[in-house]
């Protein structure tokens, strides 16, 4: 089956949490659900706030390999089971500009000082590999160009 990485945006605006997993220090993997808001518009990387205590950071400092897990539907009435894995590379921004311009409505839930909130980190997930099952068919599409 062959999948454009602007058909993987359109499924992962219907999926409003991902599992990213990352390396920790003692060679476990670590997973938590974090929010894209269902604003999705991905072209390669995918956009999460988080604090600068959480653990994931430390894991991103010392190894930037991530998963990031999904799972929805698809297919007709949504009966279909839609999964995607992306394997990327994690950097920790703390630029408050690039808070200004990835922060959606809904985020000042967790952070109601919004992008000013002392300790706020953003995470980009640059993805290198997608691998998607839809329904009973699967693929896999190499992201290092989707821009």
């Amino acid at each position: 089956m062959s999948m454009s990485v602007e058909d993987l945006s359109h499924k992962m605006k219907e999926i409003d949490f991902a599992m990213l997993a990352t390396h920790t220090g003692d060679g476990a993997i670590g997973s938590r659900p974090m929010s894209n808001n269902r604003e999705v518009d991905y072209k390669g990387s995918a956009w999460f706030f988080t604090e600068d205590t959480a653990r994931m950071v430390s894991d991103i400092e010392a190894d930037p390999a991530v998963n990031l897990s999904y799972q929805g539907k698809s297919g007709l009435l949504g009966q279909r089971p839609f999964f995607l894995a992306v394997e990327g590379t994690a950097l920790l921004i703390r630029d408050k500009d690039q808070f200004e311009a990835h922060w959606t409505k809904g985020l000042e839930k967790w952070w109601p000082q919004g992008p000013q909130t002392p300790g706020l980190v953003l995470i980009q997930v640059i993805g290198e590999r997608a691998h998607f099952w839809d329904g009973e068919e699967e693929g896999e599409l190499f992201l290092e160009d989707a821009g």
